[in-house]
């Protein structure tokens, strides 16, 4: 999977490409406001200041797929911050299946969860591990990110 090319924004519009991030342990998870999994936003926010120092990076994507965001960027960064404290990078609200799936997530979703699944997103708060060498470890939404498979590889890969 070739991510360095796939560009992102930011909540607060600045544009960035995953380049920046190559060889790096990056965990990518499509968040949603008003999910019934939205307090895993702080197991996510823990687990970036315990991490972040030694190379982790955490990558938010709001995303309404499931109608479960709130309208404006602000609004949402505005959540994120008074509710859970979040100080990890989020982007501009994608979409994570359909016709108008982000090029991000057309590549992600080719990755195998544990069972050997692949394809669409199947809910809010889904998690892609991306190892240094390139390797995508896939996590359905209710495992949570705090989860020992999860911690053991950032673990083992910073």
């Amino acid at each position: 999977m070739n991510l360095a090319k796939i560009e992102l924004v930011t909540l607060g519009g600045q544009k960035t490409t995953f380049k920046d991030l190559a060889g790096k342990v990056t965990l990518v998870v499509n968040v949603a406001s008003k999910c019934g999994l939205t307090p895993q936003y702080e197991a996510l926010e823990e687990i970036y200041q315990k991490y972040h120092s030694k190379g982790l990076t955490i990558i938010g994507l709001p995303s309404n797929t499931f109608l479960q965001e709130l309208g404006k960027s602000e609004e949402i960064d505005s959540f994120c911050k008074l509710n859970y404290g979040v100080t990890f990078p989020l982007t501009e609200k994608v979409h994570v299946n359909g016709p108008r799936r982000h090029n991000l997530y057309k590549e992600l979703v080719k990755a195998k969860d544990e069972a050997g699944l692949a394809g669409p997103i199947m809910w809010n708060f889904e998690k892609f591990l991306i190892l240094p060498n390139g390797d995508v470890k896939r996590f359905r939404p209710t495992t949570k990110p705090d989860d020992s498979k999860i911690i053991g590889l950032i673990e083992a890969n910073l």
